[in-house]
């Protein structure tokens, strides 16, 4: 069995990433899953959250949200509507977006989209947290 696998991550505006890993952490739908050489053949949902993916003692993390992933033995491939490495963030960007979706929730308006708010606000936050990480 192979010590690495392919990992790819595109958007429908670039290839973000084409690496080679040991083993990656990618958000599902329902958790994060843990990925090494050989995994069995899956499809699935993605989350907002963080993607971690380690060669050697190098990890490496990318912001995404929503979308897909496709595993194979020997490739990762993941289909995300948004992606950005760490030097792609703009930090205050998403500290303003994330001030303003709190506010709306505070606001008291009965016709808010909570989930789409909250939804928001988690994007933002994982957004600043891989900023952190560069």
């Amino acid at each position: 069995m192979a010590d690495t696998f392919e990992i790819e991550i595109v958007t429908p505006e670039k290839l973000v990433v084409k690496d080679v890993a040991e083993e990656a952490q990618i958000p599902g739908k329902n958790g994060y899953l843990g990925i090494l050489p050989g995994h069995a053949p899956l499809i699935t949902e993605l989350a907002v959250g963080e993607i971690s993916y380690k060669l050697g003692a190098q990890t490496k993390h990318v912001s995404v949200a929503w979308g897909f992933a496709e595993v194979l033995p020997t490739k990762v491939t993941i289909l995300a509507e948004t992606a950005e490495r760490p030097d792609e963030i703009d930090v205050a960007r998403a500290e303003r977006s994330k001030q303003r979706c709190e506010a709306e929730l505070h606001s008291g308006a009965t016709d808010l989209d909570y989930d789409g708010l909250q939804a928001a606000i988690e994007r933002a936050d994982t957004r600043i947290e891989v900023a952190k990480k560069q």
